[in-house]
């Protein structure tokens, strides 16, 4: 993967409606349309939003399915897809202050009885303790994503998850 392709990767998840898009898509394939009234956007809005996740690869084309006459391409994320993004410190900030603004959107849709867990931590730890940390980290999003379903889907509870793990500049 090119630099250039790796800046339109992280820049196209440095945006709220891409990363519920992306969420959206890790538990089923659906078109524009589908996508649409699930999020309440409409589908052109969508279209492009769907279009520049497909250039940056991070989702791929499922199906094309036949509508009313046309051809309608379903989408799927791949959420390990995102592994391969690496850019500097600009779009990281860019991708923190979307997940921020990601994380306010769903915590104003918290269930009032529902059980949570919130973490805040800048800490000094072992070289092995990070290692551990890291590596508990993927487990749960890879749980997560591979458990996702479609939305609504009859015994299913939706949850939020937002996780960003790295080291900081020691110097600082």
């Amino acid at each position: 993967m090119t630099n250039d392709e790796r800046l339109l990767g992280f820049r196209a998840v440095a945006h709220p409606l891409r990363l519920r898009i992306l969420s959206l898509l890790t538990g089923a394939s659906m078109s524009a349309a589908e996508v649409g009234r699930e999020l309440g956007e409409s589908q052109a809005n969508v279209s492009y939003h769907l279009r520049r996740l497909h250039a940056a690869g991070l989702l791929r084309i499922a199906e094309e399915v036949s509508i009313r006459g046309g051809r309608a391409k379903r989408y799927r994320h791949d959420p390990a897809s995102g592994e391969r993004l690496v850019s500097g410190q600009e779009d990281h900030v860019a991708m923190a202050a979307a997940l921020g603004e990601e994380l306010r959107r769903r915590t104003e849709l918290r269930s009032p009885r529902g059980r949570s867990t919130v973490t805040d931590a800048e800490v000094w730890v072992e070289p092995r303790v990070w290692q551990a940390a890291m590596h508990h980290a993927r487990q749960v999003s890879e749980l997560l994503h591979a458990s996702a379903k479609p939305p609504r889907t009859p015994g299913t509870v939706r949850v939020s998850a937002t996780v960003s793990l790295f080291p900081m500049d020691p110097r600082r």
